[in-house]
């Protein structure tokens, strides 16, 4: 399977229970191939109860050396992200490495993050980990996802 030979559009709004508080929300996460060797990407998250905006990040997936795969994304928190990634089966993993994570002065303390995507038919199940200044790598939010479209 190969990302950047196949349209890959998928958006979702599942209902998920993030840590440490549990709370109900919904989430939009697209794959977008505009035409070129890599995909659009965008991940926006809101409160099911009022639609209070939560997060939102965009970037790019794209081919690397050997296989692997590069993501490259921007956070309103302040942040910038570069992975470094493999695709085995269906299922996509990113890392970032020391340096990899930078922020702005008044940027979110985030220090590293690995991310895992698995498709599965119709179907995306997430994990995101991160490190900050004050807590270990540790999960941060997992969910599942189904296609829209």
């Amino acid at each position: 399977m190969s990302l950047v030979n196949h349209r890959i559009t998928l958006a979702a709004r599942p209902v998920g229970m993030p840590k440490p508080t549990d709370f109900a929300y919904g989430e939009e996460l697209t794959f977008d191939h505009v035409g070129d060797a890599f995909l659009g990407y965008t991940q926006r998250g809101w409160l099911l109860d009022d639609g209070t905006p939560l997060h939102l990040e965009r970037g790019f997936i794209r081919p690397g050396r050997d296989g692997a795969y590069e993501l490259t994304l921007a956070h309103p928190l302040g942040l910038t992200e570069v992975a470094h990634g493999r695709l085995a089966g269906t299922s996509l993993t990113f890392d970032t490495a020391e340096g990899d994570v930078r922020r702005t002065a008044t940027g979110m303390h985030v220090v590293a993050l690995s991310r895992r995507y698995e498709f599965e038919g119709s179907t995306l199940r997430y994990s995101l980990d991160m490190t900050t200044d004050e807590t270990a790598h540790t999960r941060h939010l997992e969910a599942e996802l189904h296609r829209l479209t």
